[in-house]
């Protein structure tokens, strides 16, 4: 026989943005918790609201299944006195375990003995299993937490109602004084409370008092009655994934409706428009067959259509009064050009221990065009580059950004069409934030990927150099973000940047030109090329690559981001390859014995006079060929010719005794080797690389 249960957590409403992943939260620490207590289901079903959290698990066992298990104690020498009889400690260990000292059982684990008792478990009730949810609740942790009352307990939100109902029967669980019951409550202003008989009920019992507690329905709901509306006016309206979810997690019965604005303010840019919508309002845009933006917008009511006329005005007031204000800050900041705001930001902090961000603006046009010569921009790009990185930030400064935040770099690039600005210039001014996520939209335009690479450097060097180092989850100042756009753009650019000598060249320029922030950055090129190189791994191990390839193209010598990556897929394609264990063999043996050499290979050269066998002249001819062009070719190509050697890395191997009692001669050997293991090491560490 199995068993259904339902568990509801009803709060005071909770932000759109965590009621998606609270209950995802639930259901995976109360699936771990069935796990661990051996309790068996059928499925478990999710429900979410802005005021429940809720589980229906069916099919569940109806107790824990009996075991036996073995169960080892103490050592022997532990468990017996000197004279045979059970000491203390044995004692205690049967006891806990519910057998008595006859039970006990020797067996040798790894040379010692110890006690083992065999012991029957009866499995519990599921119903008395259950009562350890209210531990799992406890566990939950969320952005924020709230205290209420005079409890000590915080939870996302304050506790108003529990219902934890087993089949007809109500469990006794109960947190901060709420008991649970079978009581559960429909819409806050529509619904009643409702008392269910069983645990099927719940849904159905809920629809009759306004709330779908299915986020899915409630969302399918509210999709096709935007179609329906669209279908209506012969509109297009764009839905978001993201304004969807946040639409859906506000409402427990959804009624939209669509709304008007004022025509006059399409004058403005259509993403002033739309940010105010969307984002301040959480209202879909509204467009016509082709595209363009129309006059209306379309929302979601937490309620049903009575005195829906109503509920519109009130929106369209609200969002009248916000298209008035950037109706008025876009007027306003025509009344100035571009130079008035880029001087205004010599009194906006960059950050108070780095500089002010016009002296930024200054560091960044300096790194860009630094950047912008390597990746090989033409003079007209450069032209561009240095246009853009000279005014790039001016709309942080403008009324528009001011208040409305999320149009940073928007605005950037409109009012600098609007100024006379060349179209590639604007268009870098917008790109340089992107990728504005983990995975969002690279720059589209050359000029637009240097400039957003610059910036982020400059900003990851400047707090690495004022000791703001990302630990754990902490990045305030989201420098993992900007290290991942980097190694995004530098990779679908396919750049070769080697960021050492990258870096020593910006902070020379910087010095010459006298834009050096207040902090040193050259004490911290080694940990910001640490920490880009963690973005990297992390890239690829996201792309499927294994972790020891992975680790072994990162931990090379060369500091080149694509070419770190180029190595990992060329070491994750000749992995499927026949000789692939043989070459990583033969090159590890070189790396391996190149440690062994007392001083740097920089002291020392390859004397051929001191060569005794001709293994020992064809490696010196091979290495000092490799020597030539190795450094420049692509990973796949130094992957290739690396293979090429192993012939003769073997050959070499076999006739050649490398720590031999001359010391001459050992050096010389040493020395071969180090040259060659320095340009193994520049495609990779293959000692990481792990090889059956």
């Amino acid at each position: 026989m199995t068993r259904d249960f339902l568990l509801e957590i009803g709060l005071e409403e909770m932000p759109a943005h965590v009621v998606t992943p609270s209950i995802h939260q639930l259901m995976a620490k109360v699936e771990q918790f069935l796990q661990a207590e051996r309790i068996s289901y059928e499925h478990i079903k999710p429900f979410s609201t802005p005021r429940r959290l809720a589980l229906q698990i069916t099919g569940l066992a109806a107790k824990q299944p009996d075991i036996d298990e073995e169960v080892k104690g103490p050592a022997k020498r532990i468990a017996q006195n000197e004279d045979g009889s059970w000491s203390k400690a044995a004692l205690g260990f049967t006891k806990g375990q519910g057998v008595t000292p006859d039970a006990i059982t020797f067996k040798t684990v790894k040379g010692t003995d110890y006690v083992f008792v065999n012991k029957h478990v009866t499995g519990k009730p599921v119903g008395e299993v259950l009562l350890g949810l209210v531990d799992v609740i406890k566990s939950l942790n969320f952005p924020t937490m709230m205290k209420w009352g005079t409890n000590h307990f915080q939870f996302l939100r304050p506790i108003k109602w529990l219902v934890a109902l087993l089949d007809e029967e109500v469990l006794p669980l109960e947190i901060v004084n709420v008991q649970a019951g079978r009581t559960t409550y429909g819409h806050r202003f529509l619904g009643n409370p409702v008392a269910l008989s069983k645990v099927s009920d719940y849904e159905p019992a809920l629809e009759q008092e306004f709330v779908i507690a299915d986020a899915d329905k409630r969302k399918a709901k509210i999709t096709a009655q935007i179609s329906a509306i669209a279908d209506e006016h012969d509109w297009q309206i764009p839905v978001e994934a993201d304004l969807l979810e946040e639409v859906n997690n506000l409402v427990e019965w959804p009624t939209s409706f669509a709304g008007d604005f004022d025509p006059r303010f399409l004058a403005i840019p259509k993403e002033v428009l739309i940010t105010s919508m969307r984002n301040h309002q959480r209202f879909f845009a509204v467009e016509d067959q082709a595209g363009n933006l129309l006059p209306h917008f379309v929302s979601v009511r937490n309620g049903n259509s009575e005195y829906l006329d109503n509920v519109i005005t009130g929106n369209e007031k609200v969002l009248a009064a916000r298209l008035y204000d950037a109706e008025f800050f876009y007027q306003e900041d025509q009344q100035h050009d571009l130079d008035y705001f880029v001087q205004k930001l010599k009194d906006v902090t960059f950050h108070d221990q780095i500089s002010s961000m016009y002296d930024k603006m200054q560091r960044v046009q300096m790194i860009a065009r630094l950047i912008g010569e390597r990746v090989g921009l033409t003079k007209s790009q450069l032209a561009h580059l240095d246009r853009a990185a000279s005014i790039y930030k001016f709309d942080l400064v403008t009324g528009m950004v001011g208040e409305f935040s999320e149009l940073q770099g928007i605005m950037g690039e409109k009012y600098a069409l609007l100024q006379g600005e060349d179209p590639e210039v604007a268009q870098a001014i917008r790109e340089h934030y992107q990728p504005i996520a983990a995975d969002g939209a690279l720059p589209a335009s050359q000029v637009g990927a240097v400039l957003a690479v610059a910036d982020k450097l400059d900003s990851i060097m400047t707090f690495f150099a004022a000791g703001m180092i990302p630990s754990g989850s902490n990045d305030p100042y989201a420098l993992r973000r900007q290290a991942t756009g980097i190694v995004r753009i530098v990779t679908d650019r396919q750049w070769t940047l080697p960021l050492h000598p990258l870096l020593e060249a910006i902070v020379t320029a910087e010095t010459d030109q006298a834009v050096l922030p207040k902090v040193d950055q050259a004490p911290v090129f080694t940990d910001v090329i640490a920490f880009i190189k963690e973005r990297i791994k992390k890239e690829l191990k996201d792309a499927g690559v294994s972790y020891d390839l992975v680790n072994a193209a990162v931990a090379a010598t060369s500091t080149d981001i694509n070419y770190n990556e180029q190595s990992a897929l060329t070491l994750r394609t000749a992995h499927d390859q026949a000789d692939f264990k043989a070459v990583i063999e033969a090159l590890t043996r070189v790396t391996r014995i190149a440690a062994q050499a007392d001083s740097p290979l920089a002291d020392n050269e390859v004397n051929p006079a001191l060569f005794e066998n001709e293994a020992e002249q064809a490696m010196d001819v091979a290495v000092k060929q490799l020597q030539q062009s190795f450094i420049t070719l692509p990973a796949s190509d130094a992957y290739a010719a690396l293979a090429d050697l192993r012939p003769v890395i073997d050959s070499y191997f076999d006739a050649t005794m490398i720590m031999t009692k001359d010391p001459a001669v050992r050096q010389n050997r040493l020395t071969e080797m180090q040259q060659l293991a320095a340009l193994i090491q520049h495609f990779a560490d293959v000692e990481a690389v792990m090889v059956k």
